[in-house]
């Protein structure tokens, strides 16, 4: 059996997690796969065949640190899924402005390297809106999301000349149909559309994350959604061998990107009885692409 370590963190809490679920279909193909916690000094990587980045969602808390042990994986006997490179690219926001950059459809942004609360009035402005999100450029689980509207409160212009006085972020329009509609999440494995569900934030929240107590229900996506994560992914090299495109609908009936997740998406395999078995097909072929075994 081949050995594929899963990085997971120390203490999920109220994470909710499912990666279990692709254990069986991972020993279908000879692998054995095992929940590794990331920052663990004394795990010795040349033990494994792969690493795949599971959910070490604690990392943006340890980022020097998190790159740091991916690049000892990367250097070590084992495969790193997905690789080194993607991760780079992926880990700041400001990816959404190569993926525009190739033609790709996305939520505008607006890219900030310090907050000045001058700026807020130019913010609005600029996307033509009421309403708009603060975001940091290296996040997790809306962590330090921030919607502001007009006139913004002086005890929340603190909060986010604190939140950013050394952090980059970036600003979107607010889009409507998060809440109305809800955010569209495809899960990607091995260049195709694995399954996809539909993220509903709770009453009087802005949040897609189940830990946000936002509903979760699998859907078969449109063509038009399909499509459009389509052309999300053709944007992307190296290609990876999972992912998940975040998108929205904006009020001209196109399906924008908000986030494209290609380093620890959670993959809700819990959602699509068969998704388990593409996901460990996927990870068995990028092993043997990137290994040459």
């Amino acid at each position: 059996m081949k050995r594929c370590a899963y990085l997971t963190m120390a203490e999920p809490g109220d994470f909710v997690t499912d990666y279990e679920l692709s254990y069986d279909a991972m020993a279908d193909l000879g692998w054995c796969a095992e929940p590794v916690v990331w920052n663990d000094p004394g795990i010795d990587w040349d033990f494994f065949d792969a690493v795949y980045i599971c959910t070490p969602w604690d990392y943006p808390q340890q980022v020097e640190r998190f790159l740091d042990v991916l690049t000892t994986i990367d250097r070590s006997a084992a495969v790193l899924i997905n690789p080194l490179p993607l991760v780079h690219w992926n880990l700041e926001k400001n990816y959404l402005r190569d993926i525009e950059a190739r033609g790709g459809a996305v939520v505008p942004s607006l890219w900030c390297e310090r907050f000045d609360a001058a700026e807020i009035p130019r913010w609005f402005a600029a996307h033509d809106t009421e309403r708009i999100v603060v975001k940091p450029a290296v996040g997790a689980n809306a962590a330090d999301t921030y919607v502001l509207t007009e006139p913004v409160p002086p005890g929340l212009i603190r909060v986010l000349s604190e939140t950013f006085a050394r952090r980059r972020f970036f600003v979107q329009p607010f889009m409507p149909n998060v809440i109305a509609e809800g955010e569209y999440s495809l899960i990607w494995f091995g260049g195709e559309c694995s399954h996809a569900i539909l993220k509903t934030p709770k009453a009087g929240d802005f949040r897609s994350q189940e830990e946000h107590g936002a509903a979760i229900r699998a859907v078969d996506p449109a063509p038009a959604i399909v499509d459009a994560a389509r052309a999300i992914f053709d944007c992307v090299e190296p290609k990876p061998a999972y992912g998940r495109a975040d998108l929205v609908r904006d009020e001209g009936d196109r399906f924008l990107l908000m986030e494209l997740e290609l380093i620890e998406p959670s993959l809700y395999l819990r959602t699509d009885a068969g998704s388990s078995a593409r996901f460990a097909a996927a990870i068995d072929e990028w092993f043997q692409i990137l290994s040459g075994k």
